[in-house]
This record gives C-alpha cells, sequence and structure tokens, in this order.
C-alpha cells in the first residue's frame, strides 16, 4: 500500500518527470546490511518462529519505548546461533533462555544471539527479549516508516506505527523477513495512559489497572500474521461492534474511532458490510474470521495490519476525496476501506516469501478495488475503472524487484499488476478468474508464497500456459504491440515489442464481422478482414454508443447494420485506425506496418 499511496499523491506531471529520472538513477549498490535483512541467512533457516508474546509500553513525553518479546521456536535442525533483527537506535538489553542469560552482539540492525549449546532438530523453545530506546519516527508516514507521536484535533495524544517495507524491527525484536511468519499468532500488551485507549490486532482478551495511572490492554492473534501487520494505536478510542453474516457464519466486526468522529464514522464504516459482500463473492470467506475484523482510525492514510486496518480517509469516499481512475466510478467507495481491506486476502492471508515478490500483495489487491466496482455498478463501471489506472502506470522499471535484499519492485506493481490481472480475466472469462481466486485462497491459505507458486496454479487454473504472459508484464518494461496490416479481404497480424515466445490471445472486432478470439505470435498470421477491411460507420459517421453492461469480456456490435464499435487498445483513448481495434480489456498498442 505505501508506494500506491505516494504515486497517486503525486501529480501525473510530477510522475512523469519521475519517471525519467527514475531511469537517470543508478542502480542501488546493495549492502551487507540489505543481506541480513533481505535474506533467509543461515542464522535464519534453522529455525520456525511459532508465536509472540509481546508487551510494549510507550512514553509519550520522552517519544521512547520499553517492553519485552517472548519469541517462541521450534528449531528445524540444528543450530546455535540466531538472528534477531532490531533497527538503531533501539536496543536489545537482554536475551533470556529460561534461566541462562545468553550472550549476544550486535551487527547493524542485527543481534546474533549465541545458545550455550546447539539446539537439536525438533525443540521448541522460548527466549525472552527485553529491549528499549527511541524508534526512528515516521516523518511522513505511511510512506515514511517509523514510530508516529501525534496529537489528536483535542490535542490528546495519538500514538502508532507505520513499518511496511521497513520493516517491525524498527520498534521490536523480531524475525524481520517475510517467509516466515508466526503460525500461532501473537499476543499484543499494550499499557497506557489511564485516559486513553490501546487498541491492537485480534480480540481484546483483557484490561488490566495497574494501580499507576496507566491499564495494559492485551489481544491475541491466533493466526499467522505477517510482523509488519502487528500495531498498537493508541488514543482517545471509542468504538461499536456489529456482526456480519459471511460465507464462514458470523464474522464480528469492530470499529474504532476518536471519540469525536463517532457520528461521521457511524455511516461511512456502513460501507464496511458491502465490502464484505463483495470480497466473499469474488475471492472466497474472509480469511481471519477466529479473529475479527477491525477497522481502526490512524494519524495516517491508511494501512492494511492483519484483522487492524488503519484507516485516515477522513470519512469520505474516494481517496482522500480524488479519484485515482479519474472515471468517477473511484468517488463511489471510500478507497482505503476497500483497498486495505482487499489486503486480508491477498498481502496478510497469502503472504510473499520476499519483498521483490511484492507485487502478489499490491498487484492483486489493486485489481479487487475493480471486482468490488463490478460487484456493485457491473462489469463495464469496473472495465472503465481498471482503464482510467493506466495513465499512472509509468513503465520505468520491472514489477519484479531484487531478491533476498529486502528491495521491492517499481510502483507499477499496483496498476499494471491489477491491469495484467485484468487481461488474464478476459482470457479465463469471470466465471473460471472468480473460482481461480477461490482455489488461491484455500490453496495457499495462511501461507508465505513465491511468485512462481502462483504464476504456475494460474496457468494450471486456465489450462493454459501464461508463462509469456508474465514474464512480459512482470520483468519487462515493454508493452506488447500488435503489428497489422491489410490488404482487400485479409489482414496479416502479429506481436512485435514482445519476449521471445509471447503468445497471448486477445479477442478483436474487424469489419463488420463479430469479434472473435486470435492468437497471435510472432509469425504473421492472417484472418478474413470483412467488409474489404473497412469499418461500417453508424449513422452521421459516428461510432455507435457502448453496448449495455454484459457478461465480462463481451461486446457485441450495437443497432442495426453490421457496425462495429472501436475500442482503446491502451485504454487512454479510442484506439485503432478504423481498420483493426482491439478489445479495450487488454493492455496492448496496435501498430499498422506498412
Amino acid at each position: 500500500m505505501r508506494r500506491k499511496l505516494l504515486l497517486a499523491a503525486i501529480s501525473a506531471f510530477t510522475l512523469a518527470l519521475s519517471a525519467h529520472a527514475q531511469l537517470l538513477t543508478p542502480e542501488r549498490v546493495f549492502t551487507h546490511a540489505d543481506t541480513l535483512r533481505g535474506s533467509i541467512t543461515p542464522e535464519r533457516s534453522w529455525w520456525n518462529l511459532l508465536k509472540y508474546e509481546l508487551s510494549v509500553i510507550p512514553d509519550y513525553d520522552k517519544q521512547s519505548l520499553s517492553g519485552e518479546n517472548d519469541l517462541t521456536f521450534q528449531a528445524i535442525a540444528d543450530g546455535q546461533t540466531m538472528q534477531i533483527d532490531l533497527q538503531d537506535p533501539m536496543n536489545l538489553l537482554s536475551a533470556t533462555w529460561g534461566k541462562r542469560t545468553l550472550t549476544f552482539a550486535r551487527e547493524g540492525n542485527v543481534f546474533h544471539i549465541h545458545f550455550p549449546k546447539p539446539l537439536k532438530a525438533g525443540q521448541t523453545e522460548t527466549i525472552r527479549l527485553k529491549f528499549e530506546g527511541k524508534p526512528r519516527i515516521a516523518v511522513n508516514p505511511p510512506w515514511d516508516g517509523g514510530w508516529i507521536w501525534s496529537k489528536d484535533k483535542q490535542g490528546r495524544p495519538w500514538m502508532t506505527v507505520a513499518d511496511e517495507g521497513l520493516g517491525a524491527s524498527v520498534w521490536f525484536p523480531c524475525k524481520d523477513h517475510l517467509y516466515d511468519e508466526p503460525d500461532s499468532g501473537v499476543v499484543l500488551s499494550i499499557t497506557a495512559p489511564d485516559s486513553l485507549v490501546a487498541v491492537g490486532n485480534g480480540r481484546l482478551r483483557d484490561k488490566k489497572s495497574n494501580n499507576n495511572g496507566t491499564t495494559t490492554w492485551t489481544w491475541a492473534v491466533v493466526s499467522p500474521i505477517n510482523s509488519y501487520d502487528i500495531i498498537p494505536y493508541i488514543g482517545k478510542y471509542v468504538n461499536w461492534s456489529e456482526q456480519y453474516k459471511g460465507l464462514r457464519g458470523n464474522l464480528d466486526c469492530n470499529f474504532w474511532v476518536l471519540d469525536y468522529n463517532l457520528e461521521k464514522a457511524k455511516p461511512q464504516f456502513k460501507q464496511v458490510d458491502t465490502m464484505l459482500d463483495a470480497f466473499e463473492y469474488w475471492m472466497g470467506p474472509y480469511p481471519f474470521y477466529e479473529d475479527g475484523y477491525k477497522l481502526v482510525e490512524a494519524p495516517h492514510l491508511g494501512m492494511e495490519h492483519q484483522s487492524n486496518v488503519a484507516y485516515g480517509n477522513h470519512f469520505e469516499n474516494g481517496y482522500l476525496g480524488r479519484d485515482l481512475s479519474g472515471t468517477g466510478w473511484g468517488l463511489k467507495w471510500d478507497y482505503i476501506i476497500v483497498h486495505e481491506s482487499g489486503h486480508e486476502w491477498f498481502g496478510n492471508s497469502i503472504t510473499d516469501k520476499d519483498a521483490a515478490d511484492m507485487w502478489i500483495h499490491e498487484g492483486f489487491t489493486d485489481y479487487t478495488e475493480t471486482l468490488f466496482t463490478t460487484y456493485m455498478f457491473g462489469v463495464e463501471a469496473g472495465n472503465d475503472y481498471t482503464i482510467g489506472l493506466r495513465k499512472n502506470i509509468a513503465n520505468a522499471s520491472n514489477i519484479i524487484g531484487t531478491y533476498d535484499v529486502n528491495k521491492e519492485g517499481s510502483g507499477d506493481m499496483y496498476y499494471k499488476g491489477a491491469n495484467l490481472l485484468h487481461m488474464i480475466r478476459q482470457i479465463m472469462g469471470d466465471s473460471a478468474f472468480r473460482g481461480m481466486l477461490h482455489g488461491m485462497q484455500r490453496t495457499f491459505y495462511h501461507q508465505t508464497v513465491t511468485t512462481q507458486q502462483i504464476e504456475d496454479y494460474m496457468s494450471r487454473y486456465a489450462g493454459k500456459d501464461l508463462s509469456k504472459i508474465f514474464d512480459q508484464y512482470l520483468r519487462t518494461t515493454q508493452i506488447p504491440v500488435l503489428v497489422y496490416q491489410n490488404s482487400g479481404d485479409v489482414i496479416s497480424y502479429r506481436w512485435g515489442n514482445c519476449v521471445k515466445g509471447f503468445n497471448m490471445p486477445i479477442k478483436v472486432f474487424c469489419g463488420g464481422l463479430p469479434e472473435k478470439w486470435i492468437y497471435p505470435t510472432e509469425d504473421w498470421q492472417t484472418m478474413p478482414a470483412g467488409t474489404d477491411g473497412q469499418i461500417i460507420l453508424g449513422s452521421g459517421g459516428q461510432m455507435p454508443p457502448a453496448a449495455p453492461a454484459q457478461q465480462a469480456g463481451h461486446r457485441a456490435p450495437v443497432g442495426p447494420g453490421p457496425r462495429i464499435q472501436t475500442v482503446g487498445a491502451t485504454g487512454n483513448g479510442s484506439g485503432g485506425d478504423g481498420n483493426l481495434s482491439v478489445d479495450r480489456n487488454f493492455y496492448i498498442i496496435m501498430r499498422k506496418s506498412g
């Protein structure tokens, strides 16, 4: 979410400039610290994370934290030295194993903890990590990560943290890599002043007065959870609860907002039911019934914290009142409620193993916006929304990032990733695409995955080899060109500007003939042109209006006679030259040759 928010906040002019600037920026040189952060090091690989029991005490006046993390793990191979991540200037005070004090050494943002003897494969153990310090402060959250020490409109403390990408180790000691989540979840205890409320992930287990002006709130998640999703919120919150009758029974929904925003929040948050209806239809049951669904007002725009979604969209539709697609459809729903909740399916339940594959989180979740729009307003509305997002694609660098160094790919993972999925949906058809999303949620439920696993699954489900399509759009910045030429009643066509073996099928209209699928390759093929390669226009030389919403991917000629509707090849306006027009649901370029 973080990078998309940043891109959306920039004007189209600035975005274009930044795209050119990226081309002139030297490739980043990765360091040993990047490898420690982003790879499965030997000191990480021998143990599996089972659970966190985390206690934190924020000091608002000193802008500091102290706390403990009881980390339970199982040795899956013999090992003696463990890597724990905690970013400077936070400090690890001690590490204990039962009654034994463990030695450790710091290397930048990593602590190497040594056991007095090797642990054997199969052992399950718990270590206690005590920590304190002044965590990095987020200057412009959520784009710039760190702890947030803010005040509400009435001058009362309001605290939380935003750490996607930067990592949870910015504030507590943990195994800060996406591939390993605590299998049994987390217990999070937050100590805050009595005058404030502390909200965490999952369900409230306990609220205890400490008889010293503070109260400790204990929350628990029983599902696996990304470390960057573990988030405390502290402020003058009030809440209300509702139940959603979903595919797995009753889902507890809880809403926490600042006290003075209660009345404006209640009508806005009614969209949650509609969102859940749409997403359970398209993707299957909400993945965390055991932990409930929570929407919490935050002092920043929003983030997908599991069962604890951060909301800061000012209780209005759109993205801070704007439509990222420019079509008007994005103003009919609350962007943060829809997008950030979509991450519960992709990002939180299905999680990438390496930050280089972050498109699995962001491309799919960006496309949930289209699925929601389609569910609410029809196929053509969803198509319009997706096409409108294309203007935000920079095509400056690849969507897949660099592996083993915690390096995401291009911000195009959002809009271009969504358009990639939109094309695959046209190829598969709505029924199969929806079945595939349901199947993915069952197959990879609460798991971490690679891009290759996702690609293979989608190809198997589609019954088609989609690998070259993924290569084209994820691993290059090239936009495929459908090159064609016509002579009388014959049109020749082939793919250009593409990876070797690119074979994406597309749907075309040609002359007065009905729509049809063609299967271009890099070699020339031919098809009948119909009406000698000429478009037959409607009365007055105007193209006929769009047909009413039909099944996904189907557009029929409208009105009497053998007319044909020309649509934009790239989605940025009417396309084609009057001889061949490509279905607007494919992100390609058309070019006449010869």
